[in-house]
């Protein structure tokens, strides 16, 4: 819809209240429900919004390390406007109008730390160069009997999933929830987030939902709201969703790969696909998949942004530990699909379902764009088997602190992002690692209590 069409589809339904929301840097939605009056007197000029947003974490504790904002500057407004493209109702909320925002400008650059005005910038660089990037974000998440209340006052220990067992892509178990299930499926497509498909992953209560492709903005704008729209769902049946990367130690993490492809703007053909070659990849595929090996290790935290995000990242947990590539290879760093022509992509498997989606494609972009840009090789072999076992490949980083390091002092992440936005993305990083680094665990009050 058009601004005269929101405006009379408002006036037709006698509606006085609007919901809006943005992601901050960890990707959580954050906004407002707002009079109808004040919602059209801020189409053209914005919405003040207090920077705040940007200057505390995802418990919002004040950042102490960060430029953008703070105590220095009295946390005062920022320009965000609604993208009125991003119009839809919220069927599980009497059907409220909801918007999506970002700290966009109609002319120049915009807020540099704001990760939808990112992503846009390299949307923009890459449809500037004839290509339309196709993106789908998957993600895996663990359900549980709780509340945020229960879960307070058990501090977060015996945490009891819905089902027990592991049983990946199970007929059976969705049955036990079926009320659960429907809703996920229905009131997403709803809210204009259609499923390609829903099951069972290995695991006690863990489902993955794959979402269905589109333009690559539209894609995170649509992974950005199922982590929240299914949390919400989750809380109509008595359920708690997490999208932790890995929330026990024994069992699987949580994935959020992204599915990858670029079109010719002018005849639509799938520009990653060539038929004469043998493993049906274009030269602009393996420039584009070399971009992404080879800036990984650069640009790590933007696909696992939390010091949860490592414990996924280890051997033999079906999360990538090295920097390798492989046709149908799910050991791998990045996997080739190649199967048919339409369906021809990569898939980046280091994200989990952690991820803030606007940075994972930004990052996912970009890095590919920049192989593309300086036509590099693909001089890594395929591998085949077990990518866990290879020597001869690159280990990716494996915790926060070495990741957000390596990105602060990398050119190559400044020269892909700016540096003002790399300058503040890895100072929130490293206030992360700092607060991990004060907390006693469990685990070494077990481990050192007595004995030591």
């Amino acid at each position: 819809m058009d601004k005269v069409q929101i405006i009379k589809y408002l006036d037709d339904n006698k509606i006085e209240r609007i919901k809006f929301a943005f992601a901050d840097i960890d990707g959580v939605l954050r906004g407002k429900v707002i009079h109808r009056k004040k919602f059209l007197d801020g189409l053209e000029s914005g919405y003040g919004f207090c920077d705040v947003v940007f200057g505390w974490d995802s418990a919002d504790a004040l950042y102490d390390n960060v430029d953008i904002t703070g105590w220095q500057t009295g946390y005062p407004d920022q320009l965000c406007r609604i993208d009125l493209s991003t119009f839809r109702t919220i069927p599980w909320q009497d059907k409220i109008p909801f918007f999506l925002a970002d700290f966009s400008k109609k002319e120049g650059p915009g807020l540099a730390v704001c990760p939808r005005t990112l992503l846009k910038k390299i949307a923009s660089e890459c449809e500037s160069m004839g290509y339309l990037p196709e993106f789908a974000q998957e993600f895996e998440w663990f359900n549980f009997r709780e509340t945020p209340q229960s879960l307070n006052d058990k501090e977060f220990t015996k945490i009891e999933p819905i089902t027990p067992g592991m049983f990946g892509y199970s007929i059976i178990r969705p049955s036990l929830y079926a009320e659960y299930n429907n809703d996920i499926f229905t009131l997403l497509a709803e809210f204009d987030i259609p499923l390609e498909g829903l099951h069972t992953e290995t695991g006690p209560g863990v489902y993955e939902a794959a979402i269905l492709y589109d333009d690559v903005l539209k894609s995170a704008d649509k992974a950005v709201l199922l982590k929240s729209a299914i949390k919400e769902i989750a809380y109509r049946h008595g359920i708690m969703a997490s999208f932790m990367a890995k929330w026990n130690g024994v069992l699987p993490g949580c994935s959020g790969h992204i599915h990858q492809s670029l079109w010719d703007k002018k005849d639509g053909a799938n520009l990653f696909y060539n038929s004469a070659d043998a493993d049906k990849m274009s030269d602009i595929m393996k420039h584009y998949l070399a971009g992404q090996l080879h800036c990984l290790p650069h640009i790590l935290p933007m696909y696992a942004p939390t010091v949860n995000s490592y414990k996924r990242l280890v051997d033999g947990a079906w999360a990538p530990t090295t920097i390798t590539w492989g046709i149908e290879n799910r050991t791998t760093a990045i996997r080739v699909i190649n199967s048919r022509e339409k369906y021809t992509r990569i898939e980046t498997r280091v994200p989990g379902a952690d991820t803030n989606p606007y940075i994972a494609m930004a990052a996912a972009l970009a890095s590919g764009l920049y192989g593309i840009k300086n036509k590099l090789s693909l001089d890594n072999p395929v591998t085949v088997g077990n990518a866990y076992a290879n020597k001869e490949h690159e280990k990716l980083p494996s915790n926060l602190y070495e990741a957000a390091k390596a990105m602060k002092d990398s050119e190559l992440a400044n020269e892909l992002f700016g540096q003002e936005f790399v300058n503040h993305f890895t100072q929130t990083r490293l206030w992360e690692w700092r607060q991990f680094s004060k907390h006693v665990s469990d685990w070494e009050l077990k481990r050192y209590f007595e004995i030591i």
